[in-house]
C-alpha cells in the first residue's frame, strides 16, 4: 500500500480553526496557554482563548482584512501570540510567521518578499516598518502591541470588538494556511506555503508517534507548536525565553517553570537542552513530571541525548524528530535506540541516527546532483547503504515557496504517473540500513567532495565531539569541488594540552560507503574555530558554507 494512504482523509472543510472550538466543548476551563508576565504567570483557558480570538477575527474582518490575505505577526510568545494566530485562521487569512533573530537585512527582505496586508506586531517591528519603509509598503492595516505613538490600532482594543461567536471560514485542504520562513541556515530565507491539509496531516502524524496526552502541560519552546498543543488537548507553557536567541536562555528558569507547572512533555532545540543539562548537573537538579522530550532542529549530539536521560524520571524518553519546515515530521527515533542499537555505529562514524519513516510518509534516497529534476523515476535512487540526497513523499509535505519558482523547482520532484504528492528533496545526504533506519550525514551543500571523493561532515564529527575538551567540531571543504582538501575546525569546551593532536592522530570516522576515502586522505588538517556561525531560529545548526567561505578568505 502507497504509504502516504496512512493518515487520514481531510473533512471537506478543513480549516484548523475548528481545532479550537473542538477542544473548547471538551474542555472549556483548562488553561490553553500559560507565559510568563514579569515575575508573575498569565494564562488564557481553552473558552477564554477562543473567544479572545473571536473578538480579533471580529475586529480584523471589521478593519477590512479578508480570507486569503496575509498578515505579519511579530508578536512575543504568550496569549496574544496564539490568540492572533487563531483569529487569522477563524478568518480565513494566512499568518506570515518570519524569526526575528535571522538578521535585519534578511527579515525585512523576507517581509517584502511576502508583501502582507496586515501587520501585527510589537512596538520594535512597528518602529521598522517606520524607519524602513519599503520592506511594509504592502500594510494597509496595522495592529499594534504596544503602540507608542507609532500609529496602527490598538490590539487589546481590537481583541474587546463585541459580537456572537465568529463563523469560521470554510478552507478547503489544499487551501494555504500559512506562510513559514525557513531559518536560512544553508541559502537565503524562504517562504513555505502550508495548507490545512498539511497541518491536519502534521498534527495526526504528531498523534501516532508520541504519547501525548489531553489535559498535560507542554512546554513550548518553540512557539508555532503551540497551535499543535491545544489541538491535542494540552495547555501549551511557554517559559522565560527569547525565541530569537534560545541559545542565550536563562537554564534555571526554564527548567524550574517546566517543573513548576508540571510539564508531563517538552519541546526545545539542543542548544537550549545542553544549558539545561548543565545547570541540572551544576545544582544535581532533575525533572520529576517531564515522559515525552523532543529535540530537533540540528542533529541531537549522543552525548547530549545520554546526559539528558539522567535527570528524567524513570520511563521517561527523549525523542529526536527528523523533518524541515517543508515537511515535517518525516521520521523520528527515541532515546531507547539512540542508546542502545544506534550508538556504536554513531560512534564508528555512520552518522545520526533518524529512526524509521514517521507515518504517511515515503522516504527514499537518490544520487547525489544539484540540478532540478523534474519527474520521478525509480532510477533516480541509489541502493540501500549508500549515500544519497534524501527525498520525501507524504501529505506533510509543504506545496512549495511561495512567490519563489524557481526554488520550488530545485526542491521538487513531480510524482510518476497515477502517484499521489511531489517529492521534497530535503537538501540532506544520508543513507538507509538494514533494518530500514535512516542516517543524517550533513547537508548537501556542504558535503566535501576530494580528489579521492566523497565525505559527509556529521558523520565525521559525531564521535570527535564525545572526545573530552571537545564542545563540537565541523569539517568543511577548502577550495573548489572536486579537488577539496578536508579541514576539521574544533571548539573546545575547555582548554586541554595535546587536545588538537589527539584529534589529528585519529581516523577520519564515515559511513559505510565513503570509509575508503577516510583512509585514502589520513589524517586532515585540524584547527581551533574562534566561533561558530549557527542557525538564527535553534541556534544549533552549525554554518559551515561561512565557516568554508571564512577559511578560503584567509588562505
Amino acid at each position: 500500500m502507497d504509504p502516504i494512504l496512512a493518515l487520514p482523509e481531510p473533512p471537506r472543510d478543513a480549516n484548523i480553526a475548528h481545532w479550537l472550538r473542538d477542544e473548547v466543548r471538551a474542555r472549556p476551563e483548562q488553561a490553553a496557554v500559560i507565559w510568563p508576565r514579569g515575575a508573575r504567570w498569565s494564562s488564557l483557558s481553552f473558552a477564554a482563548l477562543d473567544e479572545r480570538s473571536d473578538a480579533l477575527a471580529r475586529g480584523l474582518r471589521a478593519r477590512g482584512l479578508r480570507a486569503g490575505e496575509r498578515a505579519c505577526v511579530f508578536l512575543r510568545p504568550g496569549g496574544d501570540f496564539v490568540a492572533a494566530i487563531h483569529a487569522l485562521f477563524k478568518l480565513g487569512a494566512i499568518p506570515v510567521l518570519i524569526d526575528p533573530g535571522m538578521g535585519r537585512a534578511s527579515l525585512l527582505a523576507c517581509v517584502e518578499r511576502a508583501a502582507p496586508r496586515a501587520l501585527i506586531a510589537v512596538g520594535r517591528a512597528q518602529l521598522a516598518r517606520r524607519l524602513w519603509p519599503r520592506a511594509f509598503r504592502s500594510v494597509e492595516l496595522c495592529v499594534s502591541s504596544a503602540p507608542l505613538g507609532l500609529g496602527g490600532v490598538d490590539f487589546d482594543a481590537l481583541a474587546r470588538t463585541p459580537g456572537p461567536a465568529f463563523p469560521i471560514e470554510p478552507r478547503g485542504a489544499d487551501e494555504l494556511a500559512a506562510i513559514l520562513f525557513t531559518s536560512g541556515s544553508t541559502g537565503p530565507p524562504k517562504g513555505v506555503g502550508a495548507t490545512h491539509g498539511n497541518f491536519r496531516a502534521q498534527l495526526a502524524a504528531l498523534r501516532a508517534l508520541y504519547a501525548y496526552e489531553p489535559g498535560t502541560v507542554d512546554a513550548a519552546c518553540f512557539p508555532l507548536f503551540a497551535l499543535f498543543d491545544n489541538a491535542l488537548g494540552m495547555t501549551s507553557l511557554f517559559p522565560p525565553l527569547d525565541p530569537s536567541a534560545p541559545a542565550r536562555c536563562e537554564p534555571g528558569l526554564v527548567a524550574r517553570a517546566i517543573e513548576e507547572h508540571g510539564a508531563r512533555s517538552a519541546f526545545a532545540s539542543p542548544a537550549v537542552w545542553s544549558r539545561i543539562v548543565h545547570w541540572a548537573k551544576e545544582t544535581n537538579t532533575g525533572f520529576t513530571a517531564l515522559r515525552t522530550v523532543t529535540s530537533a532542529g540540528a542533529p541531537v549530539p549522543l552525548g547530549l541525548v545520554e546526559r539528558l536521560q539522567r535527570f528524567l524520571p524513570d520511563g521517561a524518553s527523549i525523542h529526536t524528530p527528523y523533518g524541515a519546515t517543508e515537511a515535517l515530521p518525516v521520521a523520528s527515533i527515541a532515546s531507547a535506540d539512540i542508546l542502545g542499537a544506534c550508538r556504536a555505529p554513531m560512534l564508528e562514524g555512520w552518522g545520526t541516527p533518524l529512526g524509521r519513516a514517521a507515518p504517511g510518509i515515503d522516504l527514499r534516497v537518490i544520487r547525489i546532483g544539484d540540478a532540478a529534476i523534474e519527474l520521478w523515476s525509480d532510477e533516480l535512487e541509489v541502493p540501500r547503504g549508500a549515500i544519497g540526497e534524501l527525498v520525501v513523499r507524504g501529505p506533510v509535505v509543504t506545496r512549495g515557496y511561495e512567490d519563489d519558482a524557481q526554488a520550488t523547482r530545485l526542491a521538487r520532484i513531480a510524482p510518476a504517473d497515477g502517484a499521489r504528492g511531489a517529492w521534497h528533496r530535503m537538501g540532506d545526504l544520508g543513507w538507509i540500513d538494514g533494518d530500514g533506519r535512516a542516517w543524517f550525514c550533513g547537508r548537501k551543500s556542504e558535503r566535501v567532495e576530494t580528489e579521492h571523493g566523497l565525505l559527509v561532515p556529521v558523520a565525521a564529527e559525531n564521535p570527535l565531539n564525545e572526545v573530552l575538551g571537545v564542545r563540537r567540531t565541523a569539517l568543511i571543504g577548502v577550495g573548489a569541488r572536486p579537488r577539496q582538501r578536508a579541514r576539521l575546525l574544533v571548539e573546545r569546551s575547555f582548554a586541554r594540552e595535546g587536545l588538537l593532536d589527539e584529534l589529528r592522530a585519529q581516523p577520519l570516522a564515515q559511513p559505510p560507503a565513503t570509509a575508503h576515502v577516510a583512509a585514502r586522505i589520513g589524517p586532515v588538517e585540524v584547527e581551533l574555530a574562534k566561533r561558530m556561525p549557527v542557525d538564527a531560529r535553534h541556534n544549533a545548526k552549525i554554518r559551515r558554507d561561512e565557516l568554508r567561505r571564512e577559511a578560503e578568505a584567509r588562505a
